[in-house]
């Protein structure tokens, strides 16, 4: 049998090294209680919004995935619907943040990105409340409640975000 070997590059650790901190920032907020349950205010996607921003897109889904993964394992909520809730909400604002990173720079700033990946995280969530773990329409009456947090969110991360890109953070 022949031993496989493993070249780490510095991208490898790029992705570890931001990994970690949306890990940490994910296990902060997952410990501070929420006033209104399921309503956080996602500070680990400002390190998924810088990543996607300073580096590329490949950097920033490996980032939000590793950490939703991880995450789960450590608070013991993997193939919950916990796990799915937050998997789905990471996906589509990966996917909403990938269509509007692609338009033109001057309609989005950094801040309406993050307030789109907000919104795009609630619309995955409630997708999945509706298709899987409540299927009922009374729970669309939560959607103003949930707006309104992702914008208040969307926009403080989004400012926090445009705050770190101005730093001379290195490749």
């Amino acid at each position: 049998m022949t031993p496989s070997i493993i070249k780490i590059n510095h991208q490898d650790h790029r992705v570890a090294k931001l990994a970690a901190i949306a890990i940490a920032l994910s296990l902060i907020e997952f410990f501070f209680p929420s006033p209104i349950p399921g309503v956080k205010p996602g500070i680990a996607n400002i390190i998924v919004l810088f990543t996607i921003i300073r580096f590329d897109f490949v950097t920033a889904v490996w980032v939000s995935v590793i950490r939703v993964f991880v995450v789960s394992i450590i608070v013991g909520t993997f193939l919950s619907p916990t796990f799915f809730l937050s998997l789905t909400g990471s996906l589509f604002s990966l996917i909403f943040l990938f269509i509007f990173k692609g338009l033109n720079n001057k309609y989005f700033s950094v801040i309406s990105l993050s307030l789109i990946a907000a919104f795009a995280h609630i619309v995955g969530q409630f997708l999945i409340v509706r298709l899987w773990i409540i299927p009922h329409d009374g729970i669309f009456y939560l959607i103003p409640i949930f707006m309104i947090s992702s914008l208040v969110f969307g926009l403080v991360n989004g400012i926090i975000t445009q705050s770190l890109l101005k730093l001379n953070i290195s490749k």
